[in-house]
């Protein structure tokens, strides 16, 4: 028969289960993912053009693939972040077909927002908005990539969502190495201006990288080592910037110098009172935003991009979306 519309379809596995679908305008879908190599029949009925009931049935098995690539994602459900926060897919194996995964992996916002993926690597898609993300703007990540060709025989091994919020203000911090000031502003308005030290410009190792970091982490105390430089040094209200060893955090042994001269190995020191100030302020996701420094942050520093390092911000939106996998 050809030319009819399907109007009963059972589709079951091997294993005898009945395959959940729905049936609409004459095409039957299922509303379950099927197994991979898997085998399915199906039996059910259709009306020929001349309006005649005919039975029909028919098998088939599902692809097997060569290997199964997973995805674990960089945000949370139920998690609220600064308005800088980029979305990270990372990939167990790399992506040959990227623009097939990227087809897969959705961003829906409460609050319009144009933001895109880019490929910082063959195991990395990072999403972020094309300015800083609106306070309060809820977002939902949806990757669905299971059944989804990676390419070289690679398929998706599962799905994975998240949704999380916005916080409901912008914190913004501004890092000055030249005049050795650190601004704290919350939507716009300027709440602390605090002296601080920052790299050593003599030493390239040392020079605290010009561009947008992005707050990682915060650790109440911390012993801040090096084998390079030589150091053991414990501090507190240490809050991460960059996974090249970029840090804000109290130094009370360099206060002489903070306003006056930067000493530091590349960190942001401020007083104690100074440090715990942005620490109780700040959360995972605020920008931290330096200028002045003779090293920039990203594909040029000699030292970086630092793996799981988000270096989203020191593109331009041009740089961004040509990184994009999108036909």
């Amino acid at each position: 028969m050809t030319g009819g519309a399907l109007t009963a379809v059972v589709l079951t596995g091997a294993d005898g289960r009945v395959v959940k679908g729905e049936l609409s305008a004459g095409r039957w879908v299922a509303t379950e993912d099927l197994a991979y190599d898997k085998a399915y029949t199906w039996s059910g009925s259709a009306k020929s053009e001349d309006g005649t009931d005919v039975p029909v049935t028919g098998s088939f098995r599902t692809v097997k693939p060569q290997r199964l690539t997973s995805a674990k994602l960089n945000v949370g459900d139920n998690q609220t972040y600064g308005v800088a926060m980029p979305m990270k897919v990372t990939f167990s194996a790399p992506v040959q077909d990227k623009a097939s995964v990227q087809k897969a992996m959705t961003v829906k916002t409460s609050v319009p927002t144009e933001g895109a993926w880019a490929w910082l690597s063959d195991t990395e898609a990072h999403w972020r908005p094309k300015e800083y993300w609106k306070p309060n703007t809820e977002v939902f990540l949806d990757v669905a990539i299971y059944g989804v060709p990676f390419g070289g025989g690679a398929f998706g091994k599962a799905d994975m969502h998240a949704q999380f919020k916005i916080a409901d203000r912008a914190l913004v911090a501004k890092a000055n190495t030249q005049t050795k000031r650190f601004e704290i502003y919350r939507d716009g308005v300027l709440l602390h201006d605090l002296p601080a030290s920052y790299g050593k410009e003599s030493d390239p190792g040392r020079v605290t990288r010009s561009g947008i970091h992005v707050v990682q982490q915060k650790e109440a105390s911390r012993r801040m080592k090096s084998s390079v430089y030589n150091y053991d040094v414990p501090v507190t209200w240490a809050v991460l910037i960059s996974q090249n060893g970029e840090f804000v955090h109290e130094n009370n042994d360099t206060i002489p110098k903070q306003g006056k001269e930067n000493v530091s190995h590349g960190c942001a020191n401020l007083s104690g009172a100074d440090a715990k100030i942005f620490y109780d302020l700040t959360m995972v996701g605020d920008p931290v935003e330096v200028v002045g420094s003779s090293v920039q942050l990203g594909l040029a520093d000699p030292n970086g991009p630092a793996h799981n390092d988000y270096w989203e911000w020191t593109l331009d939106w041009a740089a961004w979306t040509a990184k994009s996998a999108a036909i």
